[in-house]
């Protein structure tokens, strides 16, 4: 028998010191950086959005791959494109990421969660979102680590 998978994740990290970095002026161009990173590295993009401080993912992952070594090595690369192309040469995220799992019938929420950043954060803060998303998860954490 052949092996079947649906691994999909949530993904969310922030810049360093959460700093609203990410204009408008050059966020399209990241988020779609991000996601052809994604798919070069051997992911499946399913949705990348984001706001001035931090970004949140859809994604699949083989089961061959370390969500740790692929989440770093996204970071990495796109920090560097953001060095590179947009001349932000102090751009680095936050050390850690936030991930999901997401079960199938929930990824066309999640997808469309991740399409409405803007709005979201209009009343709630990243790290309001964290925690929400933390608590439902049945995360334990040091709010210390959120700062």
């Amino acid at each position: 028998m052949s092996t079947f998978l649906s691994l999909h994740y949530h993904i969310v990290f922030s810049t360093k010191h959460r700093e609203p970095i990410i204009t408008n002026s050059w966020r399209p161009a990241l988020l779609e950086y991000v996601g052809g990173t994604i798919n070069g590295l051997g992911g499946y993009t399913q949705g990348v959005g984001g706001t001035a401080d931090h970004v949140h993912i859809l994604m699949g992952l083989k089961a061959k791959d370390s969500l740790s070594d692929f989440v770093r090595d996204l970071k990495k690369a796109s920090s560097i494109w953001a060095k590179d192309q947009v001349s932000y040469r102090k751009f680095s995220w936050q050390e850690g990421y936030a991930a999901f799992t997401v079960s199938p019938t929930a990824r066309d929420g999640v997808r469309k969660y991740i399409a409405n950043q803007e709005e979201h954060h209009r009343t709630r803060t990243f790290r309001e979102e964290l925690e929400h998303f933390l608590q439902n998860a049945g995360v334990e954490y040091d709010p210390k680590y959120l700062e």
